[in-house]
């Protein structure tokens, strides 16, 4: 199953947090092996990740925090990958 660049950038943060199952991990890395932009956000997803969790300490962000950010994630790439098809 081929998957959008959409929707493997809308998982990027389940697959960095350990929260995708093995099938799913397995088809957004399928797509990110052959994807030269998918897998250069990742990368950037990933030291941001990285940077956030040496800086906050272990700090856990309230869920509400959580479901508002990952609801802002979803629009503003839903929103760039509309833009950016647009030509």
């Amino acid at each position: 199953m081929d998957l959008d660049c959409t929707a493997v950038l809308a998982d990027v943060w389940l697959m960095l947090d350990g929260e995708c199952d093995d099938a799913t991990r397995a088809r957004l890395q399928h797509h990110m092996d052959h994807c030269s932009p998918c897998i250069e956000a990742y990368g950037i997803e990933e030291k941001i990740k990285s940077l956030l969790s040496r800086k906050c300490g272990g700090d856990k962000a309230p869920d509400s925090l959580r479901d508002r950010l990952t609801l802002e994630i979803h629009k503003s790439i839903t929103v760039f990958r509309s833009d950016s098809t647009e030509a």
